[in-house]
């Protein structure tokens, strides 16, 4: 690789993240982050840039637009080909190498009894796309949404040495397609459990432990 390696990271879950990121910048990555992700990283000393220096906007509609941006998706899209390239030099956008993303916890939110408009809430629309978009382009891209994986990770990125056929910095073509099989899988649980939700209030015998919203 002749560029610098790039990773954008939007986490819910923090566990280990400070640890992985420093791990990344020590050796060389740029790290693309947003919001509270970005400041618990930029509180321990990591150097991030704002995703709002990729997309050129202010996220807005109280968080729920930041990632959702050509500047964004055509970094993690992108494949190495001389088309692709040429259009990301013409749109002045960046590759994306990894995508480090987790989720809003609906599961536990909506278990823990919340009322319609929090449940609604931690509907994620912008963790699914970019971890969708990774796993989609999982031969280019490192897609994490475990931090179980980051210490497998790190050791590879580490050593950057690999024997397995499709080696990518360090990382064995056969990880990457597990990561990629285990972003698709939780991406699916997670909208299976908002389909189960909201298919138990519109169930009647459900509708006593659930307040419902006032215009159902």
């Amino acid at each position: 690789m002749d560029r610098q390696p790039r990773v954008l990271i939007s986490v819910s879950n923090k566990n280990g993240i400070v640890n992985f990121a420093q791990g990344l910048a020590a050796l060389g990555w740029e790290i693309v982050s947003t919001g509270g992700t970005a400041s618990a990283l930029r509180k321990e000393g990591v150097v991030v840039t704002n995703v709002e220096q990729v997309t050129g906007m202010p996220e807005c509609l109280n968080g729920r637009l930041k990632t959702l941006h050509p500047g964004v998706l055509a970094g993690i899209l992108a494949e190495d080909t001389a088309e692709h390239h040429a259009t990301m030099i013409q749109c002045g956008w960046q590759y994306f190498d990894m995508v480090v993303v987790n989720l809003y916890p609906f599961q536990a939110t909506v278990t823990a009894g919340a009322q319609h408009d929090e449940a609604i809430a931690k509907i994620d629309v912008g963790g699914p796309t970019m971890a969708r978009a990774a796993a989609k382009n999982y031969e280019r891209v490192i897609v994490v949404v475990d931090p179980d994986d980051y210490s497998a990770i790190m050791q590879g990125l580490v050593s950057g040495v690999n024997t397995e056929p499709g080696n990518r910095l360090g990382i064995s073509y056969k990880y990457r397609l597990s990561l990629m099989t285990k972003a698709f899988q939780m991406t699916a649980e997670y909208d299976a459990a908002i389909a189960r939700h909201f298919a138990r209030l519109m169930n009647p015998l459900a509708r006593g432990t659930t307040r419902m919203p006032h215009h159902v």
